[in-house]
């Protein structure tokens, strides 16, 4: 940003000088000094144009092009007489550049401030890249009054690219035991909220909240997918929703029965879960997509039936294991139901998943009367939540503002990589029923083989 700082006491010429109009009569006009240099120039000297003739300390014009070290302007002539043959070589403070020039201001001079070179491009105070604010910290155009209406061109997906992984090779097998002693140490080290976070940034990503493109935007014809994912073609972004609440759910129920040692390290596994629920209800990190795939691995019925373990949380986490049934529980149910709270601010990330299951032909469960008032419910809320996307990409731009992730960990939560983790490189291929129904086999057996059926 170009600014203009007062002159310091300490920049004076020798001799003070009024500010006079040139007179172009006058044989010393600008215009004959700057033929005057180049027509009496002596041989091996660099013709000066007029626009470098460099001006007095106390004259605000700015140079176009930094005058060459060393260079001499002839003697400047006015009406009155003849001003000092020579400007005064000042000690350089600061380097001698040029300010970026902007269209709407006029240009300006300072000798106090460190001017940036056009042709860098970089403001001031942003040596490099890792200065720049993130994707998710960039504020976005909202250009609501002048965008008309463009016919969607094809579905949308938020995936990232097949990038791959840091924490898997080109080629895996499912739930090799070395990637997941790494991911429980990596989560180990992250506190709750931390991890919350995370989860969070991640989820905003997949929903079309944050980092939507311009390209996106007129490609699928609405602003986020909040409202993309209410629209019929909207089909394939709804899909990858699915797709990636039942991978989370099935790795934390994983995390769970996958603990093989003693049963307090399921019961503190099951804490670390209701911990994590807690910092992504609405009031604090505010993810309930995040928050249900949590909820989801604790309901799972291959976790909710280690009577031992439960019984272990209750006993060694009580406080845990009370806030799960009196608080996590009513809540989640009130969510799925279209009941649960839904204000911007409080929460930063919907849940969708009623919305999207019923817009993909899932029937309701329960009594046909009580199905009728879920449904009208499930849909105004789905209505309210495409009205107040940009509300929510507001609340959710906030709770992220600051935040810097771990690579590692926000890898760790991507559809992707939990894909690849639970059916390895070759299994993420297979159909989603298939793979879905053999996963819970696995964790059938898992749960067996924790607490056998007296």
């Amino acid at each position: 940003m170009e600014r203009t700082l007062p002159a310091s006491p300490g920049t004076t010429a020798p001799c003070p000088v009024r500010a006079r109009k040139w007179s172009d009569s006058q044989p010393a006009g600008l215009e004959h000094m700057g033929r005057s240099r180049e027509d009496h120039s002596e041989p091996g000297a660099s013709a000066v144009p007029m626009c470098a003739l460099p001006r007095m300390g106390s004259d605000p014009g700015l140079l176009k092009t930094p005058s060459p070290l060393g260079s001499v302007v002839d003697s400047l002539r006015a009406s009155d007489g003849q001003l000092h043959a020579k400007a005064p070589t000042k000690p350089p403070r600061t380097p001698s550049l040029v300010l970026r020039e902007a269209s709407e201001c006029p240009p300006t001079y300072c000798e106090l401030v460190p001017r940036v070179p056009s042709a860098q491009g970089t403001p001031l105070g942003h040596t490099g890249p890792e200065t720049e604010a993130p994707w998710w910290e960039a504020s976005e155009e909202e250009e609501e009054e002048n965008r008309s209406f463009v016919r969607p061109e094809a579905e949308i997906s938020f995936w990232p690219p097949n990038n791959p992984f840091c924490l898997l090779g080109p080629q895996n097998r499912p739930l090799e035991p070395r990637v997941l002693s790494t991911l429980r140490d990596l989560f180990l080290e992250h506190h709750p909220g931390s991890t919350a976070l995370h989860l969070l940034l991640v989820d905003c990503q997949a929903t079309g909240l944050l980092g939507v493109t311009k390209a996106q935007r007129c490609a699928m014809g609405v602003a986020s997918g909040l409202e993309l994912l209410t629209l019929p073609h909207g089909h394939r972004l709804r899909l990858e929703l699915l797709e990636r609440h039942e991978a989370l759910a099935l790795a934390g129920a994983l995390a769970v029965l996958g603990c093989a040692g003693p049963l307090e390290e399921r019961a503190a596994t099951l804490r670390g879960l209701v911990e994590l629920a807690l910092a992504l209800r609405p009031g604090a990190a505010g993810d309930l997509p995040g928050l249900a795939a949590v909820m989801g691995a604790l309901l799972m019925p291959q976790v909710s039936r280690l009577e031992r373990t439960w019984r272990q949380l209750r006993r060694s986490h009580t406080e845990a294991a009370l806030a799960f049934e009196q608080e996590l529980k009513p809540l989640m149910r009130a969510l799925d139901e279209g009941a649960g709270p839904c204000e911007p601010g409080e929460v930063a990330l919907p849940h969708v998943a009623p919305a999207v299951r019923l817009l993909e032909g899932e029937e309701l469960p329960g009594p046909l009367d009580e199905s009728c008032e879920r449904l009208l419910r499930t849909l105004h809320r789905a209505r309210q939540v495409a009205r107040d996307a940009p509300k929510f990409r507001e609340a959710a731009a906030r709770r992220l503002r600051g935040f810097r992730p771990n690579p590692q960990l926000r890898e760790a939560l991507t559809t992707g990589f939990v894909q690849r983790l639970l059916w390895g490189s070759r299994g993420v291929g297979a159909p989603q029923d298939a793979r879905l129904e053999k996963f819970q086999r696995v964790l059938s057996v898992l749960s067996q083989r924790l607490e056998p059926d007296v």
